[in-house]
């Protein structure tokens, strides 16, 4: 890796906390590709928000196709095996890690919708409101924001902050008090029922 100008690869999942800390470690260039559950590790949320690492272009959603040895067991969202006998299997939510720059992060996002407490409703444990699209963030709200991880596909440094992640041990840094369950995970109340939002990012715009 050292020798390397450039790195671009498939990194193990399991190791994807270690790897990305290496890159960093010796200052490299790379484009790999890693689970959206990864934006929500300490250490990797920590590089998002000091726009040192960001999502890449090409994958926005659904699940990628991979070739992977004959001994691998085909246990996945999909699979196959071509006339060859070549496997490949089919994983979701993946999406390009990179801190090489491309235009299209810097566009802004079009906001259309205005505030009203009734579409934006409070969390129960964090002053912020909930936001269910990225392309229904309200263009007159100054206040913290959760939105869905898939915002980050989206995000621009110079129009948007990334404030934290409200879940767990980092929800309590962030200041998310304990919900009905007991935890700090952001909550909201809904026709009388308090649930969990899945997966949110807390933001915040720039003026």
């Amino acid at each position: 890796m050292q020798q390397a100008d450039i790195v671009i690869t498939n990194p193990p999942f399991s190791l994807f906390r270690e790897f990305v800390a290496q890159l960093v470690q010796y200052e490299k260039q790379f484009l790999i590709i890693g689970n959206m559950n990864a934006l929500h590790y300490k250490e990797i949320f920590k590089l998002l928000k000091a726009n040192k690492i960001w999502l890449g272009e090409s994958i926005h959603s659904g699940d990628r196709e991979f070739r992977v040895p004959d001994h691998y067991p085909l246990q996945a969202a999909g699979f196959r095996i071509d006339a060859n006998g070549v496997k490949y299997i089919r994983v979701k939510g993946v999406r390009w890690f990179t801190n090489m720059d491309n235009p299209n992060r810097h566009e802004y996002l079009p906001l259309y919708k205005k505030y009203s407490p009734a579409e934006y409703p409070t969390y129960d444990n964090l002053d912020a409101i909930e936001v269910g699209k990225a392309m229904e963030i309200p263009c007159d709200y100054d206040g913290l924001m959760g939105a869905p991880d898939s915002f980050l596909d989206k995000f621009n440094p110079e129009q948007f902050e990334l404030i934290g992640i409200p879940f767990g041990n980092l929800g309590k840094e962030l200041g998310v008090t304990k919900n009905y369950r007991g935890r700090t995970d952001i909550a909201i109340t809904k026709d009388g029922k308090s649930k969990c939002p899945y997966s949110r990012i807390i933001i915040r715009r720039k003026s």
